[in-house]
């Protein structure tokens, strides 16, 4: 049986924005769409003061409801999590997904349930891709009253090509190829400090290499790495950089008018303790507008 492709809702504007994004992408991957509410260990007060269990099945039932309405074809089923660890939850539901999807804030607010602590702990701890959607609207809260920003032209890939990653780059060109757009490639570097060294009298002048020199490098690195998922994905236009800066202030940059953003996350190994989300990955689920695609990758 395929794995659905998952959605947290706590009511939230975003994490209604968050149901309508996943809905496009199940029907893209052909997949079933599943609504999940998970409870808190000390659940808060509904709006309205109404029971909480009522309120849950009133949440799933609307939103699934209005999903199929909107999306014909598409096969949506909800489910509740309670007495549960919420990180935990999160990370089963995800384990039993293609693709756990939540709602986002940025640095807008940290109020919603699944928006602040709690989704960026799943983030850094998933086993599977997460992506986080930001509402383009604050609706009332009703179903369907929040939308997710408007897509973009380009899917965005943040690459470090000292460390290349196959699920990174597939996931992608495959989002890139699934929507019918062109694949922006950021790879974002500096100059290491050992190869700023003084030219000596011996050396016969200035061994040092050139910005230039170093940027055709880069270059040519990352054109070769890109060569075999352009023939396995011909159809899909590559548009690679290598801009010289900070990674995350570079791709937050080219992000602007996205309608994917896609960072990696390396698993915890070695002498780190506990989850690292990374900083770049930090920095852009944090300043980017556009749906953000964390992938986990050894």
């Amino acid at each position: 049986m395929n794995h659905p492709v998952t959605v947290g809702l706590d009511g939230s504007p975003e994490s209604l924005a968050a149901a309508e994004w996943a809905a496009g992408e199940a029907l893209r991957r052909k997949l079933p769409l599943r609504l999940v509410h998970i409870r808190p260990p000390a659940p808060p007060t509904p709006p309205g003061g109404v029971d909480i269990h009522h309120w849950e099945e009133k949440l799933l039932r609307e939103n699934r409801e209005a999903l199929e309405q909107r999306h014909p074809g598409l096969s949506v089923t909800t489910g509740h999590i309670t007495d549960q660890d919420p990180v935990h939850a999160l990370l089963d539901a995800c384990d039993e997904a293609d693709l756990l999807v939540l709602g986002s804030r940025g640095l807008s607010g940290m109020a919603g349930f699944l928006l602040g602590s709690v989704a960026m702990a799943t983030v850094a701890r998933a086993a599977k891709p997460v992506v986080l959607v930001r509402a383009a609207t604050a609706g009332a809260g009703a179903p369907g009253a929040a939308t997710p920003a408007p897509e973009g032209r380009e899917v965005v890939l943040g690459w470090d090509v000292r460390h290349p990653n196959d699920a990174l780059v597939e996931f992608a060109f495959d989002a890139a190829e699934r929507r019918g757009v062109p694949l922006r490639v950021v790879s974002a570097w500096a100059p290491a400090p050992a190869l700023r060294y003084e030219p000596t009298a011996a050396a016969g002048g200035n061994l040092e290499p050139s910005t230039e020199e170093l940027t055709r490098e880069r270059a040519e690195t990352l054109e070769g790495l890109l060569r075999p998922w352009r023939e396995a994905h011909p159809g899909v236009e590559v548009i690679p950089g290598v801009p010289l800066g900070s990674a995350g202030r570079e791709l937050i940059e080219a992000a602007e008018d996205a309608g994917l953003v896609v960072v990696g996350r390396r698993r915890t190994s070695g002498l780190h303790i506990g989850p690292r989300l990374g900083s770049v990955a930090h920095a852009v689920l944090h300043h980017v507008s556009a749906p953000v695609a964390v992938v986990p990758h050894d």
